[in-house]
């Protein structure tokens, strides 16, 4: 089976020598309805017409601020779930299960059920999963009086649905930002830079929310957000039928490896993939454990922990403002490269070397610009290089690839300082972090100058 059911124009030249291979990998897509119109017959009804332009915007406003309101509401349960646990159970093991219980589906979930999601259709996917995590969150309030098992249960359950749920408006961004004339990798830029700035407010209103209305209510508010979610993507968000993809009449586990093998073919994909994967594996083993560490034995002052991750955060989000202005005209495998070297190894590298805040400081803020370049030019890449009809189950698999970092991160960061002492730690990990998300941009697929053909068939 072809992986790409759609004819794409050839190129009639090869790329030249400087050739930047994230760029050659875009240049095969197929445009048609880029405009929402045949480019040949731009004289009619002046290419669609502004009105549909300006519906297009609308919808697409709409479906990432859905996005964004359910990405809200999440970060309100992270803070607000574990303190019902704790408050209730006292126990901090019992926090940990519960946070295991939720992350784990969550990571499953985007990848198993692209399938199901495709048959059903995304869009009634996302407000099916929605309307039911509203439900789920909403019984999660009343876990004092159904026991410590339903919590765990439902908190999966609750995972679970986020996981597809999320996956499936990813998806539907790429029509939406086509039939607006919106580019993809400004729209992934805005998109991860306004994800974080929820990330950030998130987590501080939840702390309040917590403080001003009891936990009970806070967790209401987050099952309100599903609803909210779901109520603006059924009324919004309505896709015309020839933007929505005829994903391929499979089996389940047929449709699996389909989305499976196309992945594998494309190189250009799984190096980014390794490299992102990477580096979550290092930000969650820098903020769980080596970061703290290092707080308690230089400062003694917690107050020290939550400013280190707050610089980060800053230099992520003007990171983010530069990028999806200048973003377009920037080669996208130097700033990939560039992006990855500065995110990850010398995050480690300058606590292993210092007891100074103010340097540590300041390398976390680069570390936080780089950052900002690397998961909007990933969503970009997807986007351009996935057949429409692949679309689903593929940013699934990819989502998984790239979270698994962050589970192995955390263990490797208590495994490591427990061997070896932090500093000695620190240096071991910044080489290794060094190594994996350096060497595959020096000598894999989107080494610069490298051609990189696009992957032509994927396992029936």
């Amino acid at each position: 089976m072809t992986a790409d059911a759609r004819p794409r124009p050839t190129t009639t030249s090869a790329p030249g020598p400087d050739a930047d291979p994230l760029a050659q990998a875009v240049t095969g897509t197929d445009l048609t309805g880029v405009t929402g119109a045949d480019v040949t017959g731009a004289d009619v009804t002046g290419v669609v017409g502004s009105s549909a332009r300006r519906a297009a915007r609308r919808e697409l406003v709409a479906l990432v601020a859905a996005d964004l309101i359910s990405n809200l509401g999440s970060r309100i349960s992270v803070i607000a779930i574990p303190w019902l646990v704790l408050t209730t159970t006292g126990s901090p093991a019992k926090m940990g299960i519960v946070a295991a219980a939720e992350f784990l589906p969550y990571m499953l979930s985007s990848s198993l059920a692209t399938p199901w999601a495709d048959r059903f259709g995304v869009r009634r996917t996302s407000i099916a999963v929605d309307a039911a995590s509203a439900v789920v969150i909403a019984v999660v309030a009343l876990a004092p009086w159904l026991g410590f098992g339903a919590l765990v249960a439902l908190v999966a359950v609750a995972g679970g649905l986020r996981g597809i749920g999320d996956r499936v408006k990813h998806v539907m961004f790429r029509p939406a930002a086509q039939r607006a004339g919106v580019e993809l990798i400004r729209l992934t830029s805005a998109y991860d830079g306004l994800l974080r700035g929820v990330t950030l407010f998130g987590t501080v209103i939840g702390g309040l929310l917590i403080d001003w209305v009891g936990v009970t209510r806070a967790i209401w508010i987050d099952a309100g957000t599903f609803a909210l979610c779901a109520l603006l993507v059924g009324v919004l968000v309505r896709p015309p039928a020839r933007d929505t993809p005829v994903a391929p009449r499979e089996g389940y586990f047929q449709a699996l490896r389909t989305g499976f093998g196309y992945l594998r073919t494309d190189r250009v994909l799984l190096t980014m993939l390794v490299v992102v994967s990477a580096l979550n594996m290092f930000a969650a083993a820098n903020t769980a454990v080596w970061v703290p560490l290092w707080v308690r034995d230089e400062l003694g002052d917690p107050a020290g922990f939550g400013l280190v991750l707050g610089v980060f955060g800053g230099g992520a989000l003007l990171g983010n403002l530069v990028f999806t202005m200048f973003g377009p005209r920037l080669p996208r495998t130097l700033v990939f490269a560039v992006g990855a070297a500065l995110s990850g190894a010398p995050r480690l590298l300058v606590l292993a070397l210092t007891d100074h805040l103010v340097v540590v400081l300041v390398v976390t803020f680069l570390s936080g610009i780089g950052i900002a370049a690397i998961n909007p030019l990933l969503g970009a890449t997807l986007y351009e290089r996935v057949p429409d009809e692949l679309q689903t189950r593929v940013l699934g698999i990819s989502g998984s690839l790239a979270f698994v970092g962050l589970p192995v991160g955390a263990l490797l960061g208590g495994w490591s300082v427990a061997a070896l002492g932090l500093r000695p730690a620190l240096l071991v990990m910044a080489v290794v972090c060094a190594v994996l998300t350096l060497l595959p941009l020096v000598a894999g697929p989107l080494r610069v100058g490298r051609p990189t053909p696009r992957p032509a068939t994927t396992p029936g």
